[in-house]
């Protein structure tokens, strides 16, 4: 069983951290912006965003900003291990790993702080199941093998395609344009590396979106929707509670009033 012990955000240019041997805690990092250094057992492991640092317990870590570096990093820290036998947990050392699943597990860590801060309900067992999911992800990684340099290079430049169009209708043909490979190999790729399809994704980019709209824009939820490129609204209310387990319709009253 997992148990949260603590969950932040770090930021800033002026943080340090040590823990010794009697830490008991496993440790979980991932740098969301800018550079940060971590000494684990006396290795030296700058963290740059899209990094993890996955830290069993019993370690000696210390880490600090690196001066004039703004930077941003998301911590979890728990006691246990789940019912399930993970690769990632079945380790001595530190793991330092670029995920190509970045975004997922940035995504469960922030609903992770989210309910570490408010303490609804069953959050404790929110935390475990995500957490848990998050180390699902790691470990699938691993079991596969290293995602090559080129592959993630790939990866980046179909998501940057994809941010840049992303309310437009995007295929595979396209993102295989995009990095001179065949359409089958580029949304091979894209799923291998990601862990989600190409239309995933682009639902994901819209969904983030349309979160903003609906607390800071005054457009409606039917115009946010189009300009979003779903033109039936009952779809993009589908797509919209399954990414967020919520209605857009929620979200309207976060926003600020107008005079």
């Amino acid at each position: 069983m997992v148990t949260p012990v603590e969950v932040r955000q770090i930021s800033g240019v002026d943080w340090y951290e040590e823990a010794d041997h009697g830490k008991s805690a496993w440790r979980l990092t991932v740098a969301t912006y800018g550079k940060c250094v971590y000494w684990v057992n006396g290795d030296k492991q700058i963290m740059e965003k899209g990094e993890l640092l996955l830290i069993p317990a019993g370690v000696p870590y210390y880490g600090k900003s690196i001066p004039t570096v703004t930077h941003t990093q998301m911590v979890v820290q728990w006691t246990g291990e789940p019912s399930t036998a993970l690769s990632a947990l079945e380790r001595e050392e530190a793991l330092k790993h670029k995920p190509g699943c970045y975004e997922l597990i940035h995504e469960r860590l922030k609903v992770i702080h989210q309910q570490w801060r408010e303490r609804p309900s069953y959050y404790a067992m929110m935390i475990e199941a995500l957490l848990t999911e998050v180390l699902i992800y790691i470990s699938r990684e691993l079991d596969r093998g290293v995602i090559t340099p080129e592959k993630h290079l790939h990866a980046e430049r179909m998501k940057s395609y994809i941010e840049r169009h992303y309310r437009e209708r995007i295929t595979k043909e396209e993102l295989g344009d995009a990095i001179g490979k065949t359409p089958n190999y580029a949304a091979a790729l894209f799923k291998s590396v990601t862990g989600q399809t190409i239309s995933q994704y682009v639902h994901a980019q819209r969904m983030k979106r349309a979160a903003y709209l609906l607390t800071e824009s005054q457009l409606t939820v039917q115009e946010i929707a189009v300009f979003l490129g779903y033109q039936d609204l009952s779809y993009f209310y589908r797509i919209y509670k399954r990414f967020t387990g919520s209605a857009p319709s929620e979200l309207l009253h976060e926003r600020p009033r107008t005079v």
